[in-house]
């Protein structure tokens, strides 16, 4: 895959303002652990979501920036090559650049809000990861930040080594639909069959077995640090585990939710941007939803359906196109109704229960 200048310097600038986000979460007005309170993490959610909005914003008024797609012809072969689902046949210059950036904007969105809400999921296993080692939540928040470094260096990797598969080998989104559909169908069996309360067993999870084969592993806690030295030998503390198990976790989910967005746009730059800004906000999402995850019973599900219709749509895309419009659309009307099932499931499950010790 080949990248002009344009794209290398709008992709440096967005890494380096990621970067500078970053270090003011954490590495400036942030130094120490701390458990993050609900208003913190409400206030960070809200910032994190604003930036991505902010974001959207500019790719719908200059979007053509990110390819330097200044000309009717640069636009159109970008159309061709990614598969934009709109013509600009007949149209003005000005009039080409606004329908291309309009529809630029809305897959970064529509991508932002699979990913996003892909993210919920994550953060039930990583809650799960956390309870099962005893992990205190004073240190949740470096762990996660370091987790979430980690996540943005993989989301990389994976997501421009897919775009170059998919340029060279156009049946490897049939693989990546058919891939969403069984995820998705097995999300919905778990959903229905699955009574067991899910658990971690600490002692023999592949990660723990393989850094004590080896490498030195300590078992006692060492407050916030990933590795100790003991007469000059380096010894990793649970900490690093839980942080190792963490980033395999994300992986595991790239696997579902990077091929999800690349059933909206073939355009590796919008699908990395639009995972980026879901995982840096997954942190401040983490410390919002854990209190409350037992509300969502049914996102699970809707998570489900929504890979399952993006896995169809990536199989049937040379067959029937469609519109970023509508697709964006029954996304957040699936994300929705799940949302708004569980929140009425869970009023009627406190009204039965005031009622019981009445």
């Amino acid at each position: 895959m080949s990248v002009n200048l344009n794209e290398l310097v709008f992709f440096i600038s967005f890494l380096v303002f990621i970067v500078m986000m970053l270090m003011i979460d954490l590495g400036v007005f942030q130094k120490h652990s701390h458990t993050l309170k609900f208003k913190e993490s409400l206030a960070w959610t809200l910032v994190w979501v604003s930036i991505s909005f902010a974001f959207f914003l500019l790719i719908r008024y200059h979007g053509n920036w990110i390819h330097g797609a200044d000309s009717l012809t640069a636009i159109q072969e970008r159309i061709d090559k990614f598969h934009h689902p709109i013509s600009i046949q007949g149209l003005s210059l000005e009039d080409a650049i606004s329908r291309y950036n309009r529809n630029l904007s809305l897959e970064y969105l529509t991508g932002y809000l699979i990913e996003y809400s892909l993210s919920v999921d994550n953060i039930f296993v990583i809650v799960l990861i956390f309870i099962s080692f005893k992990i205190k939540p004073f240190y949740y928040k470096k762990v996660l930040f370091w987790g979430i470094l980690g996540a943005v260096v993989m989301r990389f990797l994976f997501i421009f080594v897919s775009a170059v598969l998919i340029q060279r080998f156009e049946w490897f989104l049939y693989v990546f639909g058919i891939m969403l559909v069984i995820i998705g169908l097995k999300m919905g069996w778990e959903f229905f069959l699955s009574k067991k309360e899910e658990k971690i067993d600490t002692e023999h999870h592949p990660v723990v077995i393989f850094m004590s084969k080896y490498f030195r592993v300590t078992k006692e806690d060492h407050d916030e640090k990933f590795w100790i030295n003991r007469s000059g030998k380096i010894f990793f503390t649970p900490l690093f585990l839980v942080l190792l198990i963490i980033e395999l976790s994300d992986v595991l989910f790239a696997v579902d939710s990077v091929p999800a967005v690349f059933s909206v746009t073939l355009d590796p730059y919008i699908v990395f941007f639009s995972n980026i800004f879901a995982i840096l906000g997954l942190r401040s999402l983490f410390f919002l939803v854990m209190d409350v995850m037992n509300r969502f019973h049914y996102l699970k599900l809707g998570l489900a359906v929504l890979l399952s219709f993006v896995g169809v749509k990536m199989l049937g895309t040379h067959f029937y196109k469609l519109s970023t419009n509508y697709s964006l659309l029954i996304i957040a009307s699936i994300l929705a109704f799940s949302i708004i099932a569980s929140l009425i499931r869970s009023v009627i499950i406190e009204k039965s229960h005031e009622k019981r010790f009445r």
